[in-house]
């Protein structure tokens, strides 16, 4: 059996559906090379069968607004002294800035590159989005890891 130590100070992102700790480790877009990062996948649970869980060491500012997006299922627990100090249960966020990206090439994002990708949740049970300007729709039910933006591509649209 793998066993991985208890963090003292830092964010352990815990019940990600089995499969989605990879596309949540990639839209934190965290710096590895400053921080101690244990990702474990497919890992035992009662509640779930199996599960993915993320240990992140010494950070606890992460933006997690949006996260209930790619797995509404899985808790944060904020981390100091070895103890579990906050429980954060996702949810669905309302209203996305910047993370959903619109793939209507008439859409006023896909001509303006610094217009914001601004979606609003239609229907909660079936993860639909709706684009604020073009009234497209987005279901984050299924093969949707395209329509995720990555925090690189939003730095990069920042700066110009």
């Amino acid at each position: 059996m793998l066993v991985i130590n208890s963090i003292e100070k830092g964010i352990v992102i815990d019940h990600i559906t089995a499969g989605l700790g990879a596309k949540i480790l990639n839209y934190l877009d965290i710096d590895t090379s400053e921080h101690m990062i244990a990702f474990i996948m497919n890992a035992p649970s009662k509640k779930y069968g199996r599960k993915d869980m993320i240990k992140i060491n010494d950070v606890t500012d992460i933006d997690l607004s949006d996260l209930g997006l790619i797995d509404p299922k899985a808790t944060v627990n904020i981390i100091e002294g070895h103890k579990v100090v906050k429980k954060i249960r996702l949810e669905i966020p309302e209203r996305v800035v910047d993370v959903i990206r619109c793939k209507n090439p008439r859409c006023v994002t896909s001509i303006e590159p610094n217009a914001p990708h601004v979606f609003v949740l239609i229907d909660k049970e079936e993860r639909e989005y709706k684009c604020e300007y073009c009234d497209d729709i987005v279901s984050m039910k299924g093969d949707w890891q395209n329509e995720i933006m990555r925090k690189e591509w939003l730095r990069n649209k920042s700066r110009k």
